[in-house]
């Protein structure tokens, strides 16, 4: 028993300043699921001997939040991110991010955390080894009837197994292979003795020692390792009367806020006042309005109150105050200076203690790679996690609309659809409905039943258009009032009974909406007998005439071999055309197949992409469209602010358009060399998700030398990438540019005009200044000629072939640049 005390001395001895360890054996005593037995008298010593003030503590942080996870990892278990902490001002490290790094100013290593986090198991796992475990304790149930039932105190002398877990286990185990029946005793000196006899192994098994062992490593983990709640609490606090009233008026003051702007403006007040009283919630709520315009608060200001307030409550824990401090951190706002490390250590406590904003980010940047080593597997598991939120809080509506506009194809095509309806439009449809046009009443009680398109989602307004529509029996109306009644909500009760008749109607007009509904009612036997044959008819015909519904239902059947044979490859037929159709809950299920494998081979990369659509679509997506009305009434700053966040969140649109701001120098925040820095940040991070423009924007800024030093072979690069991979025409034409001037590689004439020529067959607008190119590079090419070989090289150059070049047109095209130069000339020549 000497080994087993140094050992157990060893690792208290390492563990000693930790709290937690106090509550530990509080909470060891009262677990009814770790029967454990301690020694006294080691206890005791150990506890006399170790100073709590001589040793430091390192707190592990894993940045996943996967808390459930075993100590030991399993097979099958996805990678995570661990953020190493070291534990130098008591337990408040584990709520504080800065107290690691006012601990730590050395730089953030990425690559010694898994070492450390082997370090911090190997030290529970020592703990474990030195204790002895019995299968029986004092107040242990676990006994069955017959042979385990056996009292405890019959357990004693040769039938008491002793030893450390390890031991144990392996001398069990080895006991058990041999087949051996008799007494059993190891040979080694130093280890404790084991006995196992006969009568013994009815009651005893592996996995009794096993469990126990489960528990404690569990308890170990949550108590040492990463505690769940901030502020542990024994009881539910007793709130005081103007705590209570400060609840009461941030609960109903957040309610409000979606509204009218008069019912924000109210909404704010009662905010206001249960900040002044000292709410938490409503302190945080007011300083992410001030950070990103959350309601009627005008243009962001982010006060340096606003700024306290995140710094005080990240240092308590708040989840959505790490990732406010990690988000400033990272976009240099709020008077940081850009730190991505230091912005890791914030959003990894932030996701940590609940906050989908940082499990967002964090997402994003295992993703991309940034300030961290790319992981598909760890940013599969922020995804997956986001998006199973999202797809659980999905109506069967499939949530709000939300409008993606790219401020820069927006300025550059002036023929681009922004898919935001005009408020005079939306007047427009209203006089045309309240006119009796049935059509219009159909569309604007679909924009305010989906809401989106600049529209709020109104239930109420829904329900009074569909009404009008559908007392001329217009089947879309009446199938999206049985929708209404099949869900429920603020405008309707929910009502199977009336949803059927609705859906009737609907279907027996050959609607697909109706008929789809009609699907699920005898999917779940809603108001009718269940029958699956009558779903997957219903189902069929909707999904014939193209419905997402249709579609998504068929593919749900399909998977889970409800009312049909199982086959995956319809169902991921079926997902696939609800998914080109925007059906969220579809493009979470193809995520699900592609992340597990079902049905087809693993894929982490599509998986992710999926999941991360799917995570795109949350309550968080409303920004979007907040910023681009911001954007479009003037207010840039406050439209940069959002999209500033809503890139750190990992939304390729919004990194483009932050960087069309940067780019336009519409917003004086920053000086002229670091505007165009952080716009070089963002186009990277565009391109970086495909988007063309954002490729081709990367060259110039290398090719001009914005917020970079002029590099022509990186420029050379990136025009590459756009050319070759996303078949950009305008990087074709400027590679053909580069290589007929040398620029960033060697000149090549004939290259150039293979760029020229690529580029005129992708862009019909690439045809004109192409064909001025390539008379250029004729000339170029002619003169080089005439200097190596003389005038008679000259004469015997090949004709030009204009139609080649411009079409069968040519001709046209001339007539109507020299009419346009007569015109020009006239206009010119008029008299003053």
């Amino acid at each position: 028993m000497k080994l087993t005390f140094l050992v157990f001395l060893l690792a208290v001895t390492i563990l000693a300043e930790c709290v937690f360890c106090k509550d530990l054996e509080t909470n060891r005593a009262e677990s009814d699921s770790n029967k454990v037995k301690y020694s006294d008298e080691n206890r005791n010593k150990a506890g006399n001997e170790v100073d709590s003030d001589s040793s430091d503590i390192q707190v592990t942080n894993e940045a996943d939040v996967t808390i459930e996870d075993d100590i030991d990892n399993k097979p099958g278990d996805t990678e995570t991110n661990k953020e190493t902490v070291q534990n130098t001002k008591g337990p408040s490290l584990m709520l504080d991010p800065k107290a690691y790094l006012d601990g730590n100013e050395a730089k953030i290593e990425s690559d010694m955390i898994d070492e450390v986090i082997k370090e911090q198991k190997n030290i529970i796992k020592q703990l474990l080894d030195s204790i002895q475990f019995e299968i029986f304790s004092e107040d242990d149930d676990d006994g069955t009837e017959d042979e385990s039932n056996l009292d405890k105190e019959n357990l004693t002398g040769d039938n008491v197994i002793e030893g450390t877990m390890t031991e144990i286990t392996k001398q069990i185990g080895d006991s058990k292979n041999r087949g051996d029946q008799v007494d059993v005793q190891s040979d080694s000196k130093e280890k404790p003795e084991i006995i196992v006899t006969e009568a013994k192994w009815n009651v005893i098994q592996d996995n009794m020692l096993l469990k126990k062992r489960k528990d404690l490593e569990s308890k170990l983990l949550n108590e040492l390792l990463i505690p769940n709640n901030p502020v542990p609490t024994s009881k539910k606090k007793v709130l005081t009367e103007e705590e209570e009233k400060a609840e009461n008026l941030y609960k109903s003051a957040v309610k409000r806020l979606g509204y009218s702007r008069p019912i924000q403006i109210a909404a704010l007040d009662d905010l206001k006042e249960a900040a002044g009283l000292g709410n938490i919630k409503a302190q945080e709520r007011l300083a992410w309005m001030d950070l990103l315009d959350f309601g009627p608060t005008g243009v962001p200001s982010l006060t340096v109150q606003a700024v306290q307030i995140f710094e005080k409550y990240a240092a308590e824990g708040s989840a959505d105050s790490q990732a406010a401090i990690g988000f400033l951190h990272a976009s240099g706002l709020g008077g940081y200076s850009p730190d991505q490390a230091k912005a890791m250590v914030y959003l990894s406590f932030g996701a940590l203690h609940g906050s989908s904003f940082a499990q967002m980010m964090l997402g994003y940047r295992h993703w991309s790679g940034i300030a961290t080593s790319a992981s598909c597997e760890r940013s599969l598991d922020f995804y997956r996690k986001l998006a199973i939120t999202v797809a659980d809080g999905l109506l069967p509506t499939g949530g709000s609309v939300v409008s993606r506009v790219r401020l820069l194809d927006e300025a550059e095509n002036q023929g681009y659809t922004t898919s935001i309806l005009d408020s005079d439009l939306v007047e427009y449809y209203q006089m045309l409905a309240e006119n009796g046009d049935v059509n219009a009443q159909v569309k604007l009680g679909q924009l305010h039943y989906m809401g989106g398109r600049g529209v709020r989602q109104d239930y109420h307004k829904a329900l009074y258009y569909f009404l009008q529509a559908a007392e001329a029996m217009n089947p879309s109306a009446l199938a999206y009032l049985g929708k209404m009644y099949m869900e429920g909500n603020e405008a309707v009760p929910q009502d199977n009974a009336t949803s059927y008749t609705y859906f009737k109607n609907a279907a027996d007009l050959n609607d697909p909406i109706g008929q789809s509904g009609l699907g699920m009612l005898y999917l779940q036997g809603r108001g009718v007998p269940k029958d699956l044959n009558n779903a997957l008819k219903y189902f069929m015909l909707a999904s014939e005439q193209g419905w997402v519904e249709g579609h998504l239902q068929l593919g749900t059947m399909y998977m889970n071999g409800n009312g049909v044979t199982r086959d995956y490859k319809m169902a991921v037929k079926y997902f696939n055309l609800a998914g080109q159709s925007g059906s969220t809950l579809a493009l979470f299920n193809l995520a699900q197949m592609h992340a597990t494998g079902t049905g087809m081979l693993r894929n982490c990369h599509t998986a992710v992409e999926l999941y991360k659509n799917v995570a795109e679509r949350g309550r968080w997506s409303e920004l979007l469209m907040e910023a681009y009305s911001d954007y479009k009434d003037g207010n840039i700053v406050s439209a940069l602010y959002k999209y500033m966040f809503l890139s750190e969140l990992g939304f390729e649109i919004a990194q483009s358009n932050a960087a069309y701001i940067l780019d336009k120098n519409m917003v004086a925040l920053f000086g002229e060399g670091e505007t165009y820095a952080r716009a070089l940040q963002y186009w990277s991070r565009a391109a970086s998700q495909n988007y063309p423009p954002a490729r081709v924007k990367l060259g110039d800024y290398y090719y001009y030398g914005l917020g970079t030093s002029v590099n022509y072979e990186i420029a050379a690069h990136h025009y590459r990438i756009a050319a070759d991979q996303l078949h950009d025409a305008q990087a074709m034409f400027n590679l053909g540019w580069m290589h007929e001037n040398g620029l960033g590689m060697k000149q090549d004439l004939h290259l150039a005009k293979r760029f020229y020529d690529s580029a005129g067959e992708t862009s019909v607008d690439a045809k004109v200044p192409v064909a001025l190119a390539l008379i250029k590079l004729s000339l170029l090419v002619a003169l080089r000629r005439l200097k190596e070989e003389g005038w008679k090289s000259f004469f015997s150059f090949p004709r030009l072939d204009i139609a080649a070049i411009f079409g069968p047109d040519w001709d046209i095209y001339l007539m109507t640049i020299l009419l346009a130069f007569l015109v020009t000339v006239v206009y010119l020549r008029r008299p003053q």
